[in-house]
């Protein structure tokens, strides 16, 4: 089984939260071009604007169980 990246997950929660890109973007101060060409052809984010997106979202990343880490 395949996992979705962090980058589908997130893209489908912007799709799926019920708000407008344009009242997600003047929430989280993420430019409305960029949220809009993220979502639409996958392009890439800055990590402050993951960040500010998530935020919004509600959404964490986590480590899966039983993975080894670097370093352990």
């Amino acid at each position: 089984m395949i996992m979705a990246t962090v980058t589908d997950q997130l893209r489908r929660a912007v799709e799926r939260c019920g708000q407008t890109r344009y009242a997600i973007s003047k929430a989280t101060g993420v430019p409305a071009s960029v949220l809009s060409r993220f979502v639409a052809d996958g392009r890439g984010l800055r990590s402050e604007n993951v960040d500010r997106l998530c935020a919004y979202l509600g959404l964490v990343l986590t480590a899966k169980a039983g993975k080894a880490r670097k370093g352990e």
